[in-house]
């Protein structure tokens, strides 16, 4: 763990630099708008230890996958979240000396991500290695009003009298961290000028996206409104202004810098240049405060929806706006082709943009923090990758329509080069299933299953019902050579969580069919025909499902086993590893890995944090006090899943201590990978385990059902949800309970077991009762 970053309610700060986290703090200090962001780099060159980084939503490169030996059905590439157009960047020289803070003596520094306002801001003052002492000020953001607008502000002041040199770039010579083959991977396209306004347009050197970039550099000083550049400086690649001046002792240098960054995801490839420059223009009419103060603005009405206000723990309350505030800057679903990536706009580790992590994580936050079309297009970008899935499936042998999902994608093309996770962490497809019943629970929008969801549940339904196959011996289905969510797990057989969850999707198949087949019978006669449906693959599933094996603990009562031969492992609990040997997955080898009992993240747990429903509460606990002691949790999805299970048996301290080690995983760089970049999938969970965990959030019987704690070291806290069309507030203090309905509509929840309808503008409320099983 680290712990160098100030505990504030909304802001994240650096105070003194720390150059040897420095790369963790730029994946801190993040940006971004649901349409492109960056990490937290200075604007001008620093030589130290950095991860520079720039991203466009969407925008990604087919690097060849490097794997020591080819099999069937490895996907021919490993989708890389390329590393974009550097539009933030200022060279600047003092006397010829250049402004580099890593050979400079810091005598004042402070980082602060601003994030009521989505501002990122610094000040510093420091030596350079002649003498003379510089100050800056800078702040930027990403605009969440504009999404294809950035800008900056950046002021520098000297303590003695010399000559300043900036120039101002954009720089498409960048290289991904990642590239399998140390590649760069774009080409200059064309540059342009317009008003002394610069632009350039690149293109990937394969699937042929196009970006184009166009800037606005204003300078002032004190004495001098306006400073006009004197050349242009140009390489390949790489466009920009140079302004030169000299600056008196104390005097300040303002640089403001605006810019325009499109794609031709949409935009015309032909005319992308000239729209950068019109976007410019355009966005130029009004002053940098107006830019400014209407990104503030939109943020200010996205916390309105999300936030969630702790009393009494500035800790945990800057550990859940962190995530809320990353979540919202990777995806505001306003773009049904884009998705959540495991890092966002954060860093390059992971590759493609979509995971398992979106269904099983994301898509219950965005239910009830947003409108409910937010989530509805997560799921669309699963129904309009449904053919690529069955080419998945056909590219490992399955047929009739089978659909496998990708574990990595981009595109609905499998893009991951493991094995163990391409071929066999086939749970991803229950993952999706689940998500489409999470969804028409939640909504009750059952006209989704006849657009869209239904022929996504057959194609997975008849992936299963092909993957298991009947054992003579067992007299049971089985499933063998799968990897479960535990990952330190490979090639097992019967892992319990893929098979309970193989059976879940067909039982679900059926129900989602009948209901399709009743209310909806155009639908139904389309999709049949569409898909060839025929009535005996129903008896087949239903055969599969009375007749699936399921491994359990032969002398526990209740207890399910991860897998086959779990119980041939040396059982020795996490509590005895030695501190000098955690995370393990740092200091042992793989094969030691994958012999020892430690679990990675839930993966029994996972799957009765999704089907809660159907186990009774003893037997969640039976199975939580089994399994948590061989958790090592160094998956940044395990915590949170922890969290919630354990409000849900009555473990009030479990369920506080997992619920700070989710929401400050970045934060206090649990797991030693910030430096990589965030993990964005998994802040989901921090809301999960407020919300499910200690709220004790439920929606079934189209009611919603709240059963609140208050941990320990709180004083309170207050959250929203969307549901039925409704906005309910939801505050919880020492003494009681407040449900307030904040909209017109009728709202049905249950509080405590006690039903009530809440109506518009109504206020319930129920003595505050402790944890109950």
């Amino acid at each position: 763990m680290k712990d160098y970053i100030v505990h504030h309610e909304w802001s994240i700060v650096e105070e003194g630099f720390h150059p040897e986290y420095n790369e963790v703090t730029e994946s801190l200090m993040s940006l971004g708008n649901g349409s492109m962001g960056q990490r937290g780099n200075f604007e001008e060159y620093y030589s130290g230890n950095t991860l520079q980084g720039n991203y466009v939503g969407g925008v990604y490169y087919p690097d060849k996958t490097r794997v020591g030996w080819w099999k069937n059905g490895y996907p021919e590439y490993f989708a890389k979240v390329l590393n974009n157009v550097n539009w933030i960047g200022l060279h600047i020289k003092i006397n010829e000396e250049r402004l580099d803070l890593h050979q400079c003596d810091i005598l004042e520094f402070r980082r602060e991500l601003n994030m009521e306002q989505g501002i990122l801001y610094r000040t510093c003052k420091a030596k350079l290695p002649s003498g003379i002492i510089v100050s800056i000020q800078s702040k930027r953001f990403c605009s969440i009003h504009n999404r294809e607008i950035g800008a900056l502000q950046y002021e520098l002041s000297i303590d003695t009298d010399a000559k300043v040199e900036v120039v101002s770039f954009l720089d498409f010579d960048v290289a991904n961290a990642d590239s399998n083959y140390d590649e760069k991977f774009w080409t200059e396209v064309d540059r342009g000028k317009r008003n002394e306004r610069l632009a350039i347009l690149a293109k990937t050197n394969k699937l042929d996206f196009h970006v184009a970039a166009a800037c606005d550099t204003q300078i002032r000083t004190s004495t001098l409104d306006s400073l006009k550049a004197i050349q242009e400086v140009q390489a390949d690649k790489n466009t920009g202004s140079l302004f030169h001046t000299k600056l008196s002792a104390g005097e300040t240098i303002s640089i403001t810098k605006t810019c325009a960054v499109l794609s031709s995801l949409n935009h015309s490839k032909n005319a992308l240049l000239r729209s950068s420059l019109d976007l410019l223009e355009d966005t130029l009419q009004k002053p940098y405060t107006a830019l400014e103060r209407a990104h503030i603005e939109a943020w200010r009405s996205k916390w309105d929806e999300c936030d969630i206000l702790i009393d009494g723990d500035t800790s945990a309350q800057q550990g859940i706006r962190f995530n809320i505030f990353q979540l919202y800057q990777t995806y505001t679903g306003e773009d049904e082709r884009l998705n959540i990536g495991p890092k966002g706009f954060t860093g390059e580790k992971y590759g493609g943009s979509t995971y398992w992590d979106t269904e099983a994580y994301c898509l219950p936050f965005y239910l009830s923090t947003a409108d409910p079309s937010i989530a509805k297009q997560l799921l669309i970008y699963r129904y309009r990758h449904l053919d690529k899935a069955i080419e998945n499936a056909e590219k490992l042998g399955f047929t009739n329509g089978a659909a496998l999902y990708p574990m990595v994608t981009m595109n609905g093309e499998e893009c991951h080069n493991e094995w163990e996770i391409t071929f066999e962490e086939i749970h991803r497809n229950g993952a999706i299933a689940h998500g489409i019943y999470n969804y028409v629970n939640y909504t009750q929008d059952q006209q989704y299953l006849a657009q869209y969801g239904l022929e996504v549940l057959i194609g997975i339904a008849r992936f299963w019902s092909q993957r298991v196959h009947w054992s003579a011996y067992k007299k049971h289905y089985v499933m063998l050579g799968v990897t479960g969510p535990n990952e330190f797990e490979n090639n097992v057989n019967n892992n319990w969580y893929t098979n309970y969850l193989a059976s879940w999707c067909l039982r679900y198949c059926k129900e989602a069919l009948d209901t399709v087949a009743k209310h909806y019978a155009k639908d139904w006669d389309r999709i049949a025909s569409k898909v060839g449906f025929a009535t005996h693959e129903i008896e087949h599933w239903e055969h599969i499902v009375k007749h699936m094996y399921y491994p359990k603990h032969p002398e526990m009562e209740g207890v399910v086993l991860q897998q086959d031969g779990f119980l041939d492992k040396e059982l020795i609990p996490v509590s005895e590893l030695p501190e000098d040997q955690r995370p393990i997955v740092e200091h042992w080898s793989w094969d030691r890995i994958l012999r020892s009992v430690y679990i990675k993240q839930g993966d029994v747990l996972q799957g009765m944090y999704f089907l809660e429903q159907e186990f009774d509460t003893d037997t969640i606990r039976k199975n939580f006090n089994f399994y948590e002691p061989f958790t090592v949790h160094e998956s940044s999805l395990s915590p949170c899943i922890h969290s919630v299970i354990a409000a849900k048996i009555g473990d009030e301290s479990k369920a506080y201590e997992y619920y700070l080690r989710t929401a400050r995983l970045d934060l206090d760089d649990y797991n030693n990978d910030t430096c990589d970049g965030l993990h964005i999938t998994s802040m989901a969970g921090s809301w999960l385990a407020v919300v499910q965990g200690f709220a004790g959030m439920r929606v079934y019987g189209n009611r919603a059902h709240f059963k609140p704690f208050l941990p320990e070291k709180w004083k309170g806290y207050t959250f929203r949800i969307n549901y039925q069309g409704a906005t309910l507030s939801i505050s919880v203090n020492e003494d009681k309970v407040i449900i307030n309905n904040l909209s017109n509509t009728q709202c049905a929840v249950s509080l405590y077991g006690v039903d009530a309808n809440v109506g518009s503008h109504e206020t319930i409320e129920q003595k505050l009762q402790q944890a109950m099983a």
